[in-house]
């Protein structure tokens, strides 16, 4: 950076010409600040480690974590302002909030949550889910926040005679800052159906199941209790002084914020990658894993390995969500790590990943007759209700180095691809994937696998390791931009125009070399069906 630009970006920070993007991902808290004007240029970065609990049988957070985890990535942010710029950050231009998506937290009239914030990662709604994909004629998954709800009131939880208001992560934290209970139409759209005519929610979904509920939960009308839809560009409320002191305990960031709506990690993604046209998509790796893609025309049918939600600009998207991403692929690669270092060597993680990845490349195409399931939760669309991870083979494999990883990096596509294959089968035309998340920062191997597992070109760009958080800040900075353009243009136009972007386009080795390895893949899953039964 020139002495010019590095002015020019203290000026910037100065006077709040910025956007900042804070999304809660489900093992870091990440906060991303960016130039409003240029919201590719990234000015500083804080975060913030954190994981889920598994309590009472629930995967949860506790709400002192959520704020503790904020404090501590939004200091980290500051710190780095002041060593990168040599200001003090006390004002921003926009901000916005972004989190995993769908899940359940309930309130009651004194804004008290009613019982643990229940994730997506849980697996207890099958009932609900089933009950209300039949009566909708849209599939509801299990993560849903609807099911959640309607599971709670199946279960006559004692909690919903007092629910007044639910939301997912992201609305809460955007509440708890602004006063206002709102989300974004992409995350709103993992609640509850949404209508594309409208861009909120279905109105004669809403009516079916205040009906469906009426005599176990006399009086609950369900419009009441969900928050308020609002799109991309739309302002969503101020900093309040009560949610700057949360957010900032130091006292010197000030009030009176803009904020733009709430989104979940899927639209962040979206937003992250350039991907809200049609035939457009992306692949978010991390601890779960979920592609996207625009849509052109409604799907003929329901499928329950899709989901139908939108994106921030509230245009209808197929999603392949799998609870399960890289998290069973990075405990291996923690494995070799330590090896590494107990057998007298000196490689950190991220030269461990590289070595182990650049390895995988020589592996055979089908991986040599290895199976690995990434399966640590459950898994709906392979019909899996906990998880098992598994490496399995049989005596005639070939077993090397090169196809063990080769087969772990498969395995983390493994559950994505069922479900990509269902579109596929619809016709969806899809012209180019892009993917982000930390497996993909070793150039060439996870993107070169992916493209395979699909059969279509896959893109992976220099924000892929900004993510999400990166992705808010820009729905943030759009604030400013909304009456002049739509996000489509304004991401392709003034955030992507001179991105640098590596393609990959499907090996002809890879394609029918996965396909082989899909088919014993989803063989397999009776071993894992009978893991959970046994183990």
């Amino acid at each position: 950076m020139t002495d010019l630009d590095a002015a020019a970006a203290a000026a910037a920070i100065v006077e709040g010409r910025t956007a900042l993007g804070i999304e809660l991902g489900s093992t870091r808290i990440k906060a991303c600040l960016v130039d409003a004007d240029d919201p590719s240029r990234v000015l500083a970065v804080g975060s913030h480690a954190w994981e889920n609990e598994f309590v009472d049988r629930m995967w949860t957070y506790s709400l002192t974590s959520v704020w503790s985890g904020l404090q501590a990535a939004y200091a980290d942010l500051v710190a780095d302002v002041q060593a990168r710029h040599g200001v003090a950050l006390d004002t921003i231009g926009a901000i916005g909030v972004s989190a995993m998506m769908h899940g359940y937290l309930a309130f009651d009239d004194d804004g008290k949550l009613l019982t643990a914030f229940r994730t997506w990662r849980n697996t207890n709604t099958d009932r609900s889910a089933s009950v209300l994909s039949e009566l909708f004629g849209v599939n509801i998954p299990l993560r849903w926040s609807i099911a959640h709800l309607y599971q709670a009131v199946l279960d006559e939880e004692p909690h919903i005679a007092d629910v007044r208001h639910f939301t997912t992560l992201a609305g809460y934290v955007h509440w708890k800052l602004t006063g206002r209970t709102v989300l974004g139409v992409g995350d709103a759209s993992g609640m509850f159906p949404i209508d594309p005519a409208t861009r909120d929610y279905d109105a004669t979904l809403l009516g079916k199941f205040d009906r469906l509920v009426a005599e176990r939960a006399y009086g609950l009308q369900v419009t009441e209790l969900l928050p308020e839809v609002l799109v991309a560009g739309q302002a969503a409320g101020e900093l309040t002084s009560e949610g700057a002191a949360l957010l900032d305990p130091s006292g010197a960031l000030r009030a009176g914020i803009p904020f733009c709506p709430p989104e979940g990690d899927a639209g962040t993604g979206m937003v992250a990658t350039c991907s809200v046209a049609p035939r457009t998509g992306n692949v978010s790796a991390g601890t779960s894993i979920f592609a996207m893609v625009v849509l052109e025309r409604p799907l003929q049918r329901v499928h329950h390995e899709l989901d139908v939600v939108t994106t921030p600009a509230g245009d209808p998207v197929a999603m392949v969500h799998c609870n399960n991403g890289a998290s069973e692929l990075a405990a291996w690669v923690g494995l070799f790590e330590r090896f590494a270092s107990v057998a007298g060597g000196s490689l950190d993680a991220d030269e461990v990943f590289e070595v182990l990845f650049r390895e995988a490349l020589d592996g055979d195409p089908d991986a040599g007759g290895l199976l690995a399931y990434n399966h640590l939760a459950g898994e709906p669309i392979a019909g899996l209700t906990e998880g098992r991870p598994l490496v399995v083979r049989t005596p005639e494999s070939r077993f090397t180095l090169a196809n063990f990883m080769r087969a772990q990096l498969y395995g983390v596509f493994g559950t994505l691809a069922l479900g990509m294959r269902v579109l596929d089968e619809e016709g969806v035309a899809l012209d180019r994937m892009f993917a982000h998340g930390g497996v993909f920062r070793t150039a060439g191997v996870a993107q070169r696998f992916l493209a395979g597992a699909i059969g279509a070109p896959v893109a992976v760009g220099e924000t892929a390791s900004e993510g999400g958080a990166w992705g808010i800040a820009v729905l943030a900075a759009y604030l400013g931009a909304a009456s002049d353009s739509d996000l489509d243009t304004y991401l392709r136009e003034r955030v992507f125009a001179d991105a640098a972007i590596s393609i990959v386009d499907p090996d002809p080795e890879d394609v029918p070399g996965y396909a082989a390895y899909l088919s014993h893949y989803r063989a397999g899953l009776a071993v894992e069906a009978a893991a959970v039964t046994a183990l």
